[in-house]
């Protein structure tokens, strides 16, 4: 089968996410299975034009703003017809496929954008895109058949009267561990993302400056790129925080096994990988109680769930550390679920979900 994805970024993008690394595992999964994958994305800054990456062939159209026009003038002028699936998918704008594409459609969505659009554009845009453009555009896609990752974007949708909603779950790209690793010595707190302001960086920081107070020893990782950075290192100053940056992926684990937990205050998540890759690393997480990581944290069974603010945060990893019992289940629980997550099965049950749109 020929399988087209219109994205916003593909997996080699500065700015990629959780997003791009649940399409980039799918369809390097679906090109070894025999299939023939293209993706049209947005093009960023010494990027290649075009290059396959794990036997998908990646074309770079334009810019984060150009790239929904160029796709479909590109599409138009050279794939239209050619292929048995399109696949649109949706990062804050979508490119409105169904009134150009001829083929067969499946819309992903990961999450709705909603109040993330207040972190990351300026008023006025932010108001019109949160409650008029966002709405707006997803009315072109109620009747089209729709691929979701959580529960919580599942009612998201059907509340705009979405009519055909799939869950297909996240996977993780390595095995999980069989036992739970050595930690630190200290109190040892892990953050892992963008730093940009939707992912609430900051808020692990001041959480943790309350932390200290309470546990003089603790000490925060934060691991992660982006237009904070050296806003964040100023915040940080004087506590015990350590900014690595970006790391490749064997650090990255490495990190997470260390960790005593990993903290996820988040204005909203489609689910939140990095929760399932720490889990996998024997790490449970401690996140704020949105769309997205109540589906991928289970309150007082593999993490905790806190009301949305730095001091309730702070309050609940004081009470992780404090409670040894508590700790030893949430770590285990943490890991054991983590099992039953594979990129594997998140291709094969996306596919299916292709091969039942064709036949419809």
């Amino acid at each position: 089968m020929r399988v087209l994805i219109l994205n916003l970024r593909d997996v080699k993008n500065p700015n990629a996410g959780g997003a791009e690394i649940f399409t980039h595992e799918v369809a390097k999964r679906w090109s070894i299975a025999g299939n023939e994958v293209t993706l049209l994305t947005a093009g960023f800054e010494d990027a290649k034009k075009r290059e396959n990456i794990d036997g998908v062939e990646v074309i770079r159209l334009g810019n984060t703003f150009s790239v929904y026009w160029l796709a479909k003038k590109y599409y138009k002028k050279h794939l239209e017809g050619k292929y048995g699936i399109v696949i649109d998918e949706y990062t804050y704008r979508p490119f409105i496929t169904p009134e150009f594409v001829k083929e067969p459609i499946v819309f992903l969505v990961h999450e709705l954008a909603r109040e993330k659009y207040f972190y990351e554009l300026p008023p006025p845009l932010s108001h019109i895109c949160c409650y008029i453009l966002e709405p707006k555009w997803l009315k072109n896609y109620v009747d089209v058949p729709t691929i979701t990752v959580s529960n919580s974007t599942k009612q998201d949708l059907l509340e705009i009267g979405f009519k055909k909603i799939y869950i297909v779950p996240e996977g993780i790209n390595f095995k999980p561990l069989d036992e739970i690793p050595e930690k630190e010595k200290e109190p040892t707190l892990l953050f892992i993302g963008l730093l940009k302001k939707a992912n609430l960086a900051d808020h692990a920081i001041e959480a943790f400056r309350f932390i200290k107070k309470e546990l003089p020893t603790a000490k925060l990782w934060i691991v992660g790129r982006g237009a904070q950075f050296e806003k964040l290192k100023k915040a940080a100053k004087h506590l015990s925080v350590t900014f690595f940056g970006y790391v490749n992926e064997e650090k990255k684990l490495e990190l997470m096994s260390k960790a005593h937990v990993i903290l996820v205050p988040a204005v909203r998540e489609g689910w939140g990988l990095v929760v399932t890759e720490a889990n996998a690393c024997g790490t449970p997480a401690i996140g704020y109680n949105v769309h997205g990581l109540r589906d991928s944290i289970r309150d007082k069974e593999t993490g905790l769930l806190t009301e949305n603010n730095p001091d309730a945060l702070a309050e609940a990893i004081i009470t992780f550390f404090k409670d040894e019992k508590l700790r030893q289940k949430l770590t285990e629980n943490a890991l054991e679920w983590s099992k039953s997550f594979s990129w594997d099965r998140t291709a094969k049950e996306f596919m299916k979900v292709i091969e039942g749109v064709i036949n419809e």
